[in-house]
């Protein structure tokens, strides 16, 4: 398989290698994420149920209080938070929350994420030269 890179917009740098988990909904940090476990709580969620850890989250954009950026530093406090965040586009809280959290944050990617990615999809975020490679595609 020839490696797949696609270029975005950096808004957090840092590297990182994970799963993605992709998800289709706007995400509130606030109230649909367990800051403890990284486990989606919010009923009707398209990732109720599942586990952010260490997965790289893929979402369109965040939504909701602006406490959701202490909740993403609570998530990485707790060991809980994702590897890196890919978004279409992202807002101030999502953007804060990477930022201060030290997780990898690209947005405004080349090509439609949801195009070219799948859970499960095994991926490098190097967003500190504003790249997402995908290193092994999921059976």
């Amino acid at each position: 398989m020839i490696p797949i890179k696609v270029q975005g917009r950096t808004i957090a740098r840092g590297l990182a290698e994970g799963e993605v988990l992709l998800s289709r909904d706007p995400i509130s940090f606030l109230g649909s994420v367990d800051p403890k476990s990284g486990i989606v709580v919010e009923e009707g969620h398209a990732l109720s149920g599942k586990s952010i850890k260490g997965k790289v989250l893929v979402f369109p954009h965040g939504k909701g209080s602006t406490v959701g950026s202490y909740v993403m530093y609570q998530l990485k406090k707790n060991g809980a938070a994702p590897a890196a965040i890919i978004n279409l586009e992202t807002e101030p809280i999502v953007a804060v929350g990477a930022i201060i959290s030290e997780i990898p944050l690209l947005d405004m990617l080349e090509k439609d994420p949801y195009e070219f990615l799948r859970d499960g999809d095994l991926v490098r975020v190097d967003a500190s030269c504003g790249y997402l490679e995908i290193l092994e595609k999921a059976l």
